[in-house]
């Protein structure tokens, strides 16, 4: 077990329950809803990190990108059941999040179109700003209706 994986998770955070190869080998992300907010959450392991043992550069763009997302999601019950592809990703590198930190993102919905949503958020690595990331994310096709496409192929 590394450094970062035998800390433990904060109170209020779960296991976001997600599958696919990326998640198996980077993940588990971590979920916590309260009181209408969303945060997520990750743990810095061994195989997250840079030779400089922080979270590199790569995890942490990954990071955002799902942020952004899950945002969107949870602020706009219209976007819940649709895929949202990334159109664009900008990134601010504030201060490193170095192993074994807890970084935790959140962000807001600021504004959506027929078929876009525009999002910010901010990445805390143990209650530091270490990002800031704002996207543009395509209002994509029903989760359902892909995934039923996926089983009868």
């Amino acid at each position: 077990m590394s450094i970062g994986e035998a800390r433990p998770v904060p109170e209020g955070f779960e296991v976001l329950e997600m599958g696919g190869p990326f998640m198996a080998a980077n993940g588990p992300l971590y979920v916590r809803r309260h009181g209408g907010g969303f945060a997520l959450g990750l743990r810095v392991g061994q195989r997250h990190i840079n030779p400089m043992a922080n979270l590199h550069g790569g995890m942490m763009a990954s990071f955002c990108d799902m942020l952004l997302a899950f945002v969107a999601h949870h602020e706009s019950e219209a976007l819940r059941a649709h895929f949202l592809p990334t159109v664009s990703l900008q990134l601010d590198y504030l201060a490193p999040a170095p192993l074994g930190c807890w970084i935790e993102g959140r962000g807001q919905l600021l504004r959506t179109t027929r078929s876009l949503a525009f999002v910010q958020a901010l990445v805390t690595a143990d209650g530091a700003a270490c990002a800031r990331a704002s996207g543009v994310l395509k209002i994509g096709p029903l989760i359902d209706e892909v995934m039923a496409r996926g089983r009868a192929a």
